[in-house]
Order: structure tokens, then sequence, then C-alpha cells
């Protein structure tokens, strides 16, 4: 990557760089001098050409200009010959271009959707999906390990409250059509009556007939594992982590229940891990149990370096007491267990919310979104905000066909890309003579856009690094507006110039490339 050719030239460590808004700085900056100036006590213009002093060489290749400018940034401007050579790097790499070894060796799991087997799932599950889908595909061209694991929530108290709204008891909360279904389908059938006999019977099959549908069929995601959380009560998983709480002296009994001391780990306070009994419900494990046991497994036993788990809106609060539980077990803490909390989704029609679903009874589903929009649309809409700030999904922006729409947009430029190559029918010819005349590369339009062309591998590696997937979107809309640009400023099919036509035949096989 271009930064890393820019810290050998530096040699100063922690120099952070960056890319200038303003052309006239150049294509890369830092501003490393002002920051060592306020440490050191120096003037920052000063200590920048002081460091320009001792850059006593660079290569030209790389660079045009290296420059010190107030109030003492240094600047770099890359050589219309390195441009021009990434061109060619990117067509010999093809589909590889972008791709890194930087999490090589690391073993990465990325948990996400995790939906309550409860009912249909949510826009909000829609949003969470496709960000943990695409992230896992970031890790892996990154060179990690990258596993997609769904936590099945198939025990606990909602699954006992999924079984009375089955059977429309008084206790029911859950309410719609799919209910009415679930009703008709199980009452009859199952010789039991209790609640946490129906719900769970009636959690796998929403499970089996409607998340996991909605998953593979309708967002096209595949998941490597599937983990339910009644298999970790029921074989001793959850029980050999509460022994090992208690053998840490980490749990007292309180009130009839079984508390962890979870303040000692920085939780605001302690938690209980085993209910009291009460006249309507047994003593039970609480979801901190089984989850601490869930990701007990994941690092000791599964052996993954880093987990990020991907959350709804509605689980920030219950971030500190899992980070307590990794602490008290001493097998993870922050650094390696990253949870994202994805904030809510308002679907909005003509205008106005839309609230009421006939499937859900409360929520428009996932399903029922993907029924009106491509997919290839939600998912672009769903990834373009990054995850802590609240979205409003414009259904009739993701209906439009025009340049209003982004992915409309983005689609349109590698339509035209193909197009052009299409007409020219001398793909297959560039691929033998790759860096034919690419010299002749020289307009302005042309080189911003091998500019844009050639921030893939760092899009990728900081998206690797911090997890900020709405980079990808925002990427591929500055590419297309400076693909838009060169088009318009410059003739690609010029039978009067056949070498400058095949220069920029090769850019635009560049950029299809770099797009898809």
């Amino acid at each position: 990557m271009i930064r890393d050719e820019i810290k050998k030239v530096l040699n100063i460590k922690g120099a952070q760089i960056g890319r200038p808004e303003n052309k006239g700085f150049g294509d890369y900056s830092t501003s490393v001098a002002l920051k060592l100036a306020k440490e050191k006590g120096k003037n920052p213009m000063e200590l920048a050409q002081t460091i320009m002093e001792n850059i006593t060489t660079y290569d030209v290749a790389i660079f045009a200009k290296v420059e010190a400018v107030p109030p003492g940034f240094i600047n770099f401007t890359l050589s219309k010959d390195y441009l021009q050579k990434q061109v060619n790097k990117i067509l010999e790499t093809e589909d590889a271009y972008g791709k890194s070894e930087i999490g090589r060796g690391q073993k990465i799991q990325v948990e996400f959707i995790s939906a309550n087997p409860t009912g249909p799932l949510t826009l909000g599950n829609g949003r969470g999906g496709f960000f943990g889908d695409v992230l896992a595909n970031v890790l892996v061209a990154a060179g990690f390990e990258a596993k997609r694991e769904y936590f099945i929530n198939d025990a606990g108290y909602q699954v006992e409250v999924l079984g009375h709204s089955v059977l429309k008891d008084k206790k029911a909360q859950y309410r719609g059509e799919y209910i009415d279904k679930l009703n008709k389908k199980f009452t009859g059938r199952l010789a039991s009556k209790e609640p946490k006999v129906v719900g769970k019977k009636a959690a796998d099959y929403i499970i089996d007939k409607m998340i996991r549908p909605t998953i593979e069929g309708g967002m096209k995601i595949k998941f490597d594992a599937w983990t339910s959380e009644d298999d970790l009560r029921r074989n001793g998983a959850a029980d050999k982590v509460l022994v090992m709480f208690k053998e840490k002296n980490l749990t007292y009994e309180q009130d009839g229940a079984t508390w962890f001391r979870s303040t000692q780990f920085g939780d605001d306070k302690d938690r209980v891990l085993i209910t009291s009994a009460k006249e309507d419900r047994v003593q039970s494990a609480t979801y901190l149990l089984p989850d601490a046991a869930y990701h007990y497994r994941k690092f000791a036993e599964d052996k993954f370096d880093k987990v990020i788990d991907i959350w709804g809106a509605d689980h920030h609060g219950y971030i500190a007491r899992l980070q307590a539980a990794g602490k008290a077990l001493g097998v993870w803490d922050e650094n390696k267990l990253k949870i994202i909390i994805m904030q809510l989704v308002r679907l909005f029609e003509g205008g106005k919310e839309v609230r009421m679903s006939k499937r859900a009874g409360t929520y428009i589903t996932l399903d029922e979104l993907l029924e009106q929009i491509p997919l290839d649309v939600a998912r672009f809409f769903f990834l373009v905000r990054s995850p802590d700030t609240h979205m409003d999904f414009n259904l009739d922006l993701a209906r439009e066909q025009s340049e209003k729409n982004s992915v409309y947009y983005v689609q349109y430029a590698h339509a035209r890309i193909c197009s052009i190559l299409r007409k020219s029918n001398s793909s297959s010819l560039l691929k033998r003579e790759v860096g034919r005349d690419l010299a002749l590369l020289s307009h302005p339009a042309e080189l911003d856009l091998i500019k844009q062309l050639i921030r893939l591998p760092e899009i990728i590696a900081d998206t690797a690094r911090d997890y900020q997937v709405h980079r990808l979107p925002q990427y591929a809309l500055d590419l297309v507006r400076q693909f838009h640009r060169f088009y318009e400023e410059c003739r690609v099919l010029d039978e009067q110039d056949k070498d400058r036509t095949q220069a920029r035949l090769g850019l635009c096989l560049a950029a299809k490339i770099v797009l898809a």
C-alpha cells in the first residue's frame, strides 16, 4: 500500500498518513511534525523542515514531489509513472487486487443476527445480517480465517412466552399471522399443552421454516455454524462455567438466587446467574450463564483469536456483564471480544413511517421488505450508514431506478464499463497485452480515476482493522463518480487514436475489476 511506502520514507514510529481533501495539498499527507512539535515544545514548521532534510532519498518512481507546508504538514504527490503502472498491477492481479495477508494466522469468529426464534426476522436483523456478512468477507480478503456463526436462543423465558402465545392463553405476548398458523399447526398435534414444550417446538419450526430460509434464500448468507443455547444448557457447558465461577469464589446466594460478583470486573452491579423459584416459574439460568459458556467455548475450545459479536440496540446494557464474565474466567477481555451495536431501523414510505405488519402483527418483517426491492438494493442501503447511527430506510428511494438511487448509480457505472468493453471487443486482447501504451494515461480525469482505484487495498485493510463497513459503499460511490467524470471528459473509443483507446480500455477494465 502507498501508506506503507510513505512510512518507509518518513521512518518515524507512529506516523499517521491521511488523504487531504484539497488536491493542492498532494495525494497523501502527514501531521506527524505537528504531533512531535507539541510533545517536544518545538515549532512545527521548523520540525517539518528538519524531517524533510532527513528524507535524503525517496523513490522518484513513486513520488513526484514531497514537501513541507505550513503549519507543519508534509505532503506527498504520487508520480504519473507510478499511477500508470498501478493499472498494470490491477489488470495482472484481477480479482485478487486489494487482498492482503495482514490477518494471516489469525482466527476470527463473527457472530451475527442470532435473533430470538420467536418470530420472523426484523429490519434490524437485516441490517446486522448484511453488516456481519460483509465484515466477514472483508476479513477473509485481509487474510484472516473468518467464521460466521449464528447463536440460536432456543431456551429461556422467551421460548416459554412463545408457547403461551401459540396456545393463545392469558400470558400470550406475540401476535400476528404467523402465530395463528403456529396455533393451528401445534395445538392439535402435541399431547402436551405445557408452554415450554409448545414453545420449543414452535421455536424449532420458526428457525427451520422462517428464519433459516430468509437468511439462506432471501439474504444469500451462509453460516459456518449454528449453535443452540438449549444444547449448551443440556450438555453441561453452562454448568461447567457455573462451577468455575464458584471455584473462584465469584458467586453468592441471595433471596433464593445465585449471583455473580460482576462488579469486581467493571460491571455497575452484580448479576443473577440462577433465578429464584417463583409461583409460576421454577429456578432457571439467566441468559448470562449460557452466554458465558458459549463465549468460553469460542476462546478456550474453538481457539478464536478474536470474536466479533453484532448485537441489536436493545442489548447495549448487556455488554458490561458479558465482558465481566470473560475477565472472571480469564479467557477474554475488551481486546479479544469486540461487540458492535446496530442501531434501530425505521421504514418510511410516502414520507410516513410504516409500522404495522400483517405477518408479524407489530413490525415489518425482513421478508416483506425483500419482496418489494432487489436484494442488492437492500444490502447496499443497509450498509451505507455507520452501525452506531439510527437508520431511516426510504422505501420509495430504494425502488427508484435513477441516479437518485445510489445502487442504481453504481450499477449504471458498471453496466457502462461492460458496454464499452463489449463495443471494443478488446477485453481479451487487453489481458494478453497488459501495460501497452498506459503511459498515455495523463489526462487529470484519468489520473484521478487511478488514484481512486488504488485506494481499494487501503479500504480493505482499514475496514479489517476498525470494522467500519460503511466505508465500502461510500468508496463505491466515490469511485463511480470519478469514473463518470472520466467518461465525460475522455473519449474512450477513438478510431483515430488506437493507442490511446487501448490505454483507456485498460483503465476501464481496471475500474471494472475494482468495482466488481
